[in-house]
């Protein structure tokens, strides 16, 4: 496992002002990784992990928080209320195989979303997944997911129906 990429922790500023510690998760994260999960909307839950569960298994849970931070890679997005550390967005890529492909996934706290986090969030995980020899991603989404699409585009990704399933598209990017 590679030590904690320290350079990737950063304080960034949201569109309204509001302070966001990004960094790299951590395996003692795993209380405030399945706080943020249960926080989210069913259709968020849905839409992040394409099924309807309401809290992360443990194996799963383990599977996200303990990473080696090169073919897998998470960032959380971090803020303090009330003295505590809140997780309000988390994205992150897979590797695959090969090792210069990877596939990603975000998930935003509701409350939070359109408050520029994501993009801080995708910015700051793009860079590291080229950082880290990766040339490629994609993600799979719903089809459904307007608003998925619509800042996938934004990031410069290409989106098209995949070929397998027709209630999802891909996106995709060079990095």
């Amino acid at each position: 496992m590679a030590d904690y990429p320290s350079e990737l922790v950063r304080t960034r500023h949201l569109f309204d002002g509001s302070e966001v510690l990004i960094r790299p998760i951590r395996a003692d994260d795993k209380t405030m990784e399945q706080e943020f999960v249960q926080h989210l909307s069913t259709e968020s839950r849905y839409r992040r992990f394409m099924s309807t569960l309401k809290e992360l298994p443990p194996g799963k849970l383990k599977y996200l928080t303990e990473i080696d931070y090169e073919k897998h890679l998470a960032l959380v997005a971090i803020i303090e209320r009330d003295g505590e550390q809140i997780e309000i967005g988390v994205a992150r890529y897979v590797a695959d195989p090969s090792g210069t492909n990877c596939e990603f996934a975000i998930a935003i706290d509701d409350e939070w979303q359109g408050s520029g986090v994501a993009g801080i969030l995708m910015l700051t995980l793009i860079d590291a997944a080229r950082a880290r020899g990766m040339q490629r991603m994609e993600a799979f989404i719903l089809a459904s997911n307007d608003k998925m699409i619509k800042f996938a585009k934004q990031l410069g990704f290409s989106v098209h129906r995949d070929p397998d399933d027709a209630g999802m598209v891909v996106a995709e990017r060079g990095l």
